[in-house]
């Protein structure tokens, strides 16, 4: 790990040089290219040496090791021309067609909006070279590079330009686990950032239900997000491939909301939905006309839970984080709630604390677990609390997916029987919710407002009214069975 992030810090050090490269976004959109292309040129040797008709897509004199492998090799001026004159034209007119003409779609849709910012041969050679050291096909190397990953996501979001594009991993990993994904479901993120979602979707894939090349296979084409922004959609094509997806033409540039809900490709056609849709945020005008009038609106969010009940075919299964707006909002939200409670099975709610998102958004933030199914009878609810200790989330201290073994436990199985209420726990009968014009605002029974007591404090509370209340009955029952056998004896 050490070495990794020693030379991450090297190279961000190095940058930070340049006069060309103007704060962390454009530092780490520089970074991100170029790790691109070494990792694509390492698939590409590990693709010539299993098949020896494979044809690159890339030019030869393009490659990642005809240019930048040689740590002698060109630098300064001759290394900065090379760059901007023949390797990012050559990559952005990329041939189509040509045999492996999926991965040179890869490379055109990762460049096509890339740019060099770096003004310097001489820092560019030493950047390229530290990026050298970093062995991409060494599974430790690679496993590592993950953590970094994350840090280089979290540096992004500290330059201020990208709040929405990470998800905490604590999340990611928990929605996936309650959801999962089999081999041959079709897994889709609508709006899926850097990948987060996708990436544990390809590594819960792969732990549980890969065993062969055939396996293999069918995970590479199951994987499919769209992702509007440029820089993200290279960090989550780069994330795909890190992962294992050789070939992820299905991660798309675009807006998913561009196109009309009646005419999508996937319309009903997706198994599982792994999203965490940007929220708070408003779409350019007209784009809502793309669903049906009951439900339009400009509000982001909104716009997508719409479309996320769309694309999931008769029995899939969807996990989404959604502000706490949506569950009380009324009027459209309301409209759309109804549709959702009507058309899926909406088992779960979990409630999270303040702060998941610190520093980032102080947004209060919910995990929607739903199937089409047939409708809601009953939305169990879950309060996540913070961990002993905690007041609130933050940079250094942020959610830790250990905290969600409690809700782990209490799941209960494939089905989700043998669920209980708990001081944390609760269920609400679809009746109330329709009486409370489909309100989910739904505050915890067991902790009246105003409650701060910690997590033991309430359960305590909670073991000793239920030994009250059972104490309670049995004397209730032995006055009843008293008074009964002294009638008897009356009569």
């Amino acid at each position: 790990m050490a070495d990794v992030t020693n030379a991450l810090k090297a190279i961000q050090d190095t940058m930070r040089k340049d006069a060309g490269v103007d704060g962390d976004a454009q530092r780490i959109g520089q970074l991100v290219w170029m790790f691109f292309l070494k990792i694509f040129d390492d698939r590409e040797e590990e693709l010539a040496l299993l098949d020896d008709e494979y044809q690159s897509p890339m030019p030869l004199t393009l490659r990642w090791s005809a240019w930048a492998a040689d740590p002698e090799g060109i630098t300064g001026d001759e290394l900065l021309a090379f760059v901007n004159n023949k390797l990012f034209p050559g990559l952005k007119g990329l041939n189509l067609d040509v045999a492996e003409r999926s991965r040179a779609q890869v490379i055109y849709s990762v460049f096509q909006d890339a740019i060099n910012y770096m003004k310097s041969g001489t820092l560019l050679r030493q950047v390229i070279n530290k990026i050298n050291d970093i062995d991409f096909n060494n599974l430790g190397d690679r496993h590592t590079f993950g953590d970094v990953y994350e840090q280089i996501l979290r540096d992004l979001q500290s330059a201020g330009n990208a709040g929405e594009f990470y998800t905490p991993r604590a999340l990611t990993q928990f929605m996936v686990e309650m959801v999962d994904p089999k081999l041959g479901d079709i897994v889709f993120d609508p709006a899926c950032g850097t990948g987060g979602f996708l990436a544990c979707a390809v590594d819960h894939k792969t732990d549980l239900y890969v065993t062969g090349e055939n396996d293999y296979e069918v995970l590479q084409s199951s994987i499919r997000g769209v992702e509007k922004k440029a820089l993200p959609h290279l960090l989550c094509t780069t994330n795909m491939m890190l992962h294992g997806i050789e070939s992820p033409t299905n991660i798309v540039r675009g807006n998913t909301l561009s196109s009309p809900i009646k005419d999508h490709p996937l319309r009903k056609k997706v198994d599982v939905v792994l999203t965490n849709p940007p929220f708070g945020g408003i779409e350019e005008d007209g784009i809502e006309r793309n669903v049906p009038q009951l439900y339009q609106t400009r509000e982001t969010a909104d716009l997508f839970l719409v479309l996320i009940i769309e694309l999931l075919r008769d029995g899939g299964r969807a996990a989404v984080v959604l502000p706490d707006g949506t569950l009380f909002g009324e009027g459209t939200k309301t409209r759309i709630k109804e549709k959702l409670l009507t058309e899926c099975n909406l088992h779960t709610i979990v409630r999270l604390p303040n702060g998941v998102f610190n520093p980032y958004t102080g947004i209060k933030t919910n995990l929607l677990f739903f199937e089409k199914n047939g409708p809601t009878k009953e939305v169990w609810f879950y309060e996540h609390p913070y961990p002993p200790g905690y007041k609130n989330y933050s940079k250094s201290r942020p959610i830790r997916f250990e905290e969600f073994e409690a809700e782990k436990a209490w799941w209960g199985d494939a089905s989700r029987q043998g669920r209980k209420q708990t001081p944390l726990s609760w269920k609400v009968d679809i009746q109330e919710i329709k009486d409370r014009n489909y309100n989910l605002d739904l505050a915890n029974p067991f902790k009246p407002d105003g409650d701060n007591r910690s997590v033991d404090e309430l359960i305590r509370a909670y073991d000793q009214s239920e030994r009250e209340m059972r104490a309670a009955n049995a004397a209730l029952i032995s006055a009843l069975q008293t008074a009964l056998g002294h009638a008897g004896q009356l009569s």
